[in-house]
């Protein structure tokens, strides 16, 4: 008799405090992990369902995401937030008033100067946005973005303040946002993955970027992402071994769902579903990998629009490229990291080529989805996971907490405007302060969902990627 989700939560915690509790919490967790309940229009999962939701909750305006992470963190100051006062007392002793008491990285303790942009800034388009000179092709798609420039977070470090960005929380094996959307909404595409990571490495730096960025934690298996080779073959061995014919495959790959499925009949196991689910995936990825990644037929006008010089090779450019590709094929959530922007040294010149490697890429990205009429239902977001300090690390900056900019665009996203803003000297934000769980709150709005609804029990805790505090959806950005 085929036992329910519950009865197998329940046996595997049983099974696991009994034989396991050496492993302490780790073990309840595993448990835990198969527990999952929501709330509200939010039904229990089944393992073969496309996504958990059963109706969307508000409007869909974002039916895909696409996330340029720019790892490392870029100043405000030489991108999108424009501070004459800053620049005017370039040199003086920073006002000790707003620091005091305060969490810096590396700056603790150290004499503290007030640092001046090293770009300048112009206003772009109708819609007159500040932007510095750094960017002008974002600059170019002013009247399609919305700046927002006073970001928050929590985390003065890289690694816990991508996990923060991505997850919501610092604790490691919490879902990442592109994994509970996957899980929410399920994929549009029956032959790629719906979660696809990519990672390009700059000039200037290469700022580390763990796995668990993509981590899918206590979600099944089968919604983490799945990160893409930007260099080559973009996912290793999808071909079939030499003398290994597709048929041969084919039959290998039933035999093992057939044997799967007979133990799958006998109990519900989310890990065993998701093997399954994954065998299928690999077999028809051999077919639709060569496809997606085969840019020849791309007019040589939009490779000139991204700046991709040789496909597949590497850059920002070619990875944003495939990202449009990859959206165009059903995939939910693309995240591409460019690991160039922890500019403690040097800002001068290492923020211009950061800029060059990324500038002309992401505005293409935006205006080839326009082009294209897919902007207006894809969401796209643009910027790192902390900004950088207004005060001096001799020629760079210090990792910033207290405020910082990203952009976004389409996907319901009111374009040509700018939200919230910082003091005189860019140090706090203080007008219309966004918080990363008020960031998740508003994507999962775009996407339809209901953010204080979409929870996964997790060790007897109604889990959720906006966190246990109070969110607030950005209704003042949404068109």
């Amino acid at each position: 008799m085929l036992e329910s989700e519950g009865e197998f939560a329940r046996r595997i915690s049983r099974r696991s405090f009994l034989e396991q509790s050496a492993y302490g919490l780790g073990g309840i967790a595993l448990g835990a992990m198969s527990g999952s309940a929501a709330r509200a229009d939010v039904h229990q999962a089944k393992w073969d369902s496309k996504g958990v939701i059963l109706k969307p909750q508000y409007p869909v305006r974002a039916k895909r995401i696409i996330h340029l992470s720019m790892a490392g963190g870029p100043s405000a100051y030489e991108t999108l937030d424009y501070k004459p006062k800053l620049n005017e007392l370039h040199g003086k002793p920073f006002p000790v008033s707003l620091t005091k008491g305060q969490q810096l990285a590396q700056l603790q303790g150290s004499q503290l100067l007030c640092f001046g942009s090293k770009a300048t800034f112009k206003k772009w388009g109708k819609s007159g946005q500040e932007i510095s000179n750094y960017f002008p092709h974002i600059g170019g798609i002013a009247d399609d973005i919305c700046i927002v420039r006073s970001m928050v977070t929590e985390q003065i470090n890289h690694d816990p303040a991508q996990a923060f960005m991505n997850s919501g929380s610092i604790l490691k094996g919490r879902p990442s946002m592109g994994s509970w959307l996957l899980y929410g909404l399920g994929s549009a595409s029956e032959n790629l993955p719906g979660y696809v990571v990519m990672i390009s490495v700059g000039r200037g730096g290469a700022q580390p970027v763990s796995a668990k960025q993509w981590s899918s934690g206590f979600l099944p298996g089968k919604f983490q992402g799945v990160q893409f080779q930007t260099k080559g073959d973009a996912v290793h061995f999808v071909g079939n071994p030499e003398g290994v014919c597709q048929s041969t495959q084919r039959i290998v790959v039933d035999e093992i769902k057939r044997l799967n499925g007979m133990l799958a009949s006998e109990r519900v196991d989310p890990e065993l579903q998701t093997r399954i689910a994954q065998y299928e995936l690999a077999f028809r990825m051999q077919s639709s990998i060569p496809d997606l990644t085969d840019m020849s037929k791309e007019p040589q006008s939009v490779l000139d629009m991204y700046g991709v010089k040789k496909a597949g090779d590497g850059t920002f450019a070619s990875n944003c490229l495939l990202a449009r590709r990859l959206v165009e094929r059903g995939a939910r959530f693309v995240q591409l990291y460019h690991r160039g922007w922890d500019h403690h040294g040097d800002i001068e010149h290492a923020m211009p080529v950061a800029a060059e490697e990324t500038d002309r890429a992401s505005a293409a990205l935006v205006t080839d989805l326009k082009q294209r009429g897919m902007l207006d239902d894809t969401l796209v977001i643009w910027g790192g996971e902390f900004g950088r300090t207004p005060m001096g690390q001799g020629t760079g900056r210090d990792h910033h907490i207290r405020s910082f900019s990203l952009w976004m665009a389409g996907g319901g996203i009111k374009p040509g405007l700018t939200y919230g803003s910082t003091d005189e000297l860019g140090y706090n934000s203080v007008e219309n302060v966004v918080s990363m769980h008020d960031l998740h709150a508003t994507l999962l709005y775009l996407c339809g969902i209901n953010h204080e609804t979409f929870t996964v029990k997790f060790l007897g805790l109604d889990a959720r990627l906006s966190g246990v505090e109070p969110s607030m959806i950005l209704k003042d950005i949404v068109a």
